[in-house]
């Protein structure tokens, strides 16, 4: 079982050394820190996850670090979520049907849309362009 805590709204100068040292200082203990940076800069994003390697001492982390002042700004901490799209065990996106080879979606359930969202009017929708309409 993961206990990752969310560290955010930290300067850009932060490294994962930094966020050691702080949990040292206060007698806390993680197994890893990873500080997230931009692919192309290397630059920080400005968030990190601690993971912790028990519920109390995740507890702990966030309990000390959530609202902690640094520089001009508030520090926050929460446990992790898990990322958004991706699946995770025992959900309904790893149990939902899958269409057999050769068979698309829209097979299937025709009475959904695909995307690109509601269809455009025939009719248009100004006087200007009713007029511009006959024109062309």
């Amino acid at each position: 079982m993961s206990f990752t805590v969310f560290l955010g709204n930290l300067p850009t100068w932060v490294t994962a050394d930094d966020i050691k040292q702080w949990l040292a200082a206060e007698d806390l203990v993680a197994d890893s820190v990873k500080v997230i940076r931009n692919h192309e800069t290397q630059e920080s994003k400005g968030f990190a996850f601690v993971e912790a390697p028990t519920a109390d001492e995740m507890q702990s982390i966030i309990r000390r670090f959530d609202r902690a002042p640094l520089e001009d700004r508030l520090l926050r901490a929460n446990p992790a979520q898990p990322p958004k799209g991706k699946e995770v065990r025992g959900t309904a996106a790893q149990t939902a049907p899958v269409a057999a080879p050769g068979i698309n979606r829209t097979q299937i359930r025709p009475d959904r849309r695909k995307r690109g969202g509601k269809q455009r009017e025939q009719t248009p929708r100004s006087a200007f362009a009713a007029e511009l309409a006959k024109v062309l």
